[in-house]
């Protein structure tokens, strides 16, 4: 039996989650065994489920219960599951439910680097990229395009925000992330066979499409931030210095766009 709760009051502490807890404060480096995250929509959470995350709580619309978020719910034992109307549920969180509905999870223990990586042939490094949307789009082409894992600087937007996952449609849970570790990660990455390659707007880069490219065993494709790109030591300590050739007088594309299409041509092999 499935504890079902209609909102009468905006306060109640056990809405927190949901109303009043911002990112950081879900994310509780202070006590990681209790962070959190929110998963948004029923093919996110169903995948943060395949992926082995425990639910909290859910939030949805009353005609959810019984409709789209019942298989959902019957997966999660008895949790929590606080229901309202559309228009409630918009003034209590302040941003309108993707499929109106919203599940908070316990955040799952990060892998190490190295055995994330021990399998992998190609792989995404994330530098300081600092916009969830972004995060969440490379993610998605990483999934969709043969990349084996996605590693990340601390410095950047994490892959759990809510934002971040929906745009992502799930798939953080789906392809192996972690940090690396900090200092010299591109030798880090040489330790365990891997050739990195700078996405890098430079004369002197090799074309995206560069045969000794494809032809690495392991290879592992470098994005900057937005804005600035990488830093210029990280491209003087990488292998090979990559370009997208561009036309019409574009120099350059987001890099989420970038990384849809460096993960399309790098990650074939």
């Amino acid at each position: 039996m499935h504890s079902i709760f209609e909102i009468s009051d905006f306060s109640a502490p056990e809405l927190d989650i949901y109303a009043r807890l911002t990112e950081n404060q879900l994310v509780n480096r202070a006590d990681p065994e209790n962070a959190l995250f929110i998963a948004e929509s029923p093919v996110v959470i169903g995948r943060a489920l395949d992926a082995g995350c425990v639910p909290v709580s859910f939030l949805m619309e009353k005609k959810h219960v019984e409709g789209k978020g019942r298989e959902l719910i019957s997966r999660c034992g008895d949790i929590p599951v606080f229901a309202a109307d559309l228009d409630v549920l918009t003034k209590l969180t302040g941003f309108h439910l993707t499929r109106g509905m919203l599940c908070a999870m316990r955040r799952p223990r990060l892998p190490e680097a190295a055995d994330i990586c021990r399998d992998a042939c190609r792989i995404a490094v994330l530098e300081n990229v600092m916009n969830p949307t972004n995060i969440g789009a490379i993610f998605r082409s990483a999934a969709a395009l043969g990349m084996d894992a996605v590693l990340l600087t601390s410095a950047g937007s994490d892959p759990l925000y809510r934002r971040a996952i929906r745009v992502s449609m799930g798939t953080v849970f789906q392809v192996p992330w972690t940090y690396l570790p900090e200092g010299n990660w591109q030798g880090f990455l040489r330790s365990l066979g891997f050739k990195t390659a700078a996405m890098a707007l430079k004369d002197d880069s090799l074309s995206i499409a560069d045969a000794r490219l494809t032809a690495e065993e392991k290879l592992a494709v470098v994005l900057g931030t937005e804005g600035d790109g990488l830093a210029n030591e990280t491209i003087e300590h990488c292998d090979y210095t990559v370009r997208i050739p561009m036309s019409h007088g574009v120099d350059s594309l987001n890099v989420a766009a970038a990384s849809a299409v460096a993960f399309y041509q790098l990650g074939r092999r």
